[in-house]
């Protein structure tokens, strides 16, 4: 069955790019509703459904936009938590144009989504499920999905930068995995980038609190890393909330090989673009057991650094 969110959730933060303060409520919805935006600060039509079509393509950030010009951006660490606690339906308004960095991952807002508590709606729950491959690449980035019975993402990066190197991970998401393992692992860049991106207007909020910057072989944030491996699994939450744009879960291996929001958005249109590679499937109870966000509890959050 689909899910919905028993109480509002609110979360109060400053945009990664943007630099400003915004608030952020999560309402319960309707079955059949799914992940919707609303922009509380415009008039005219300030709805935006969180789907893969509506999707301006950025390699910074996931950043939706509506026939009016409204946007929201970085959406991505918000859609994995809720891909990653099993939420199907909810209606989110937002004051402002960006969704707040946090802490630069998803741990805070899987806090207050697993806090708040789910409900089960009378309503039959789809999932998609990926019949054969469909692949894209570009400069050297690919990304793939392939048949599997659960949802799994294999990924790889390689930056020169000795923090980060070259790093590989592979998890099947099903039953928690995403809180576990990846939900606390924060947005990351080189120094050598930030002025360049202070130059064009972005990363105005951010700052060594709210990512991993690395130079070098040293990591300049506080703390060090949460993680050896952080930086593929924050590549590996990002995946999964751009996969969650589909507008149901997934049902399928993800293989990214140094691929970004740009390239996960390219592949689920490649996909719907290829009606023999998917099709629709109602859970039953054995598969929605596969699924991420089935039986995600405070204790999937204790056991997160």
């Amino acid at each position: 069955m689909q899910t919905t969110l028993k109480t509002d959730v609110i979360f109060e933060g400053t945009g990664l790019h943007s630099g400003e303060a915004v608030r952020v409520v999560l309402h319960p919805a309707p079955a059949n509703s799914g992940i919707v935006f609303r922009r509380t600060d415009v008039t005219g039509r300030p709805t935006l459904p969180a789907l893969f079509a509506d999707v301006i393509v950025s390699p910074l950030n996931t950043r939706l936009s509506n026939a009016d010009g409204v946007t929201v951006s970085t959406i991505e660490h918000l859609m994995a938590a809720l891909a990653g606690c099993g939420v199907h339906n909810a209606l989110i308004d937002i004051d402002g144009p960006e969704v707040p960095i946090l802490d630069g991952s998803a741990a805070a807002f899987v806090r207050g989504v697993v806090a708040a508590g789910l409900t089960r709606l009378s309503a039959p729950l789809r999932a998609i499920e990926i019949l054969r491959d469909v692949e894209v690449s570009e400069g050297g980035a690919t990304a793939k999905l392939s048949p599997a019975t659960t949802l799994q993402i294999e990924f790889d990066i390689e930056f020169p930068d000795a923090a980060i190197g070259k790093q590989q991970k592979t998890l099947n998401m099903a039953n928690g995995a995403f809180v576990r393992e990846l939900c606390d692992s924060r947005t990351f860049c080189r120094s050598s980038d930030v002025a360049a991106m202070h130059a064009n207007g972005l990363a105005l909020g951010g700052s060594i609190e709210n990512a991993v910057v690395v130079d070098g072989e040293k990591v300049l944030t506080p703390g060090g890393l949460r993680h050896a491996d952080e930086a593929v699994r924050h590549k590996m939450l990002d995946a999964l909330g751009d996969l969650y744009t589909a507008g149901a879960p997934i049902l399928g291996r993800y293989t990214g090989s140094r691929a970004g929001h740009a390239m996960t958005n390219k592949l689920l249109r490649a996909l719907f673009d290829q009606p023999d590679a998917w099709r629709f499937v109602t859970c039953d109870v054995k598969i929605a057991a596969r699924l991420p966000g089935v039986g995600v509890s405070m204790a999937d959050l204790e056991a997160v650094a």
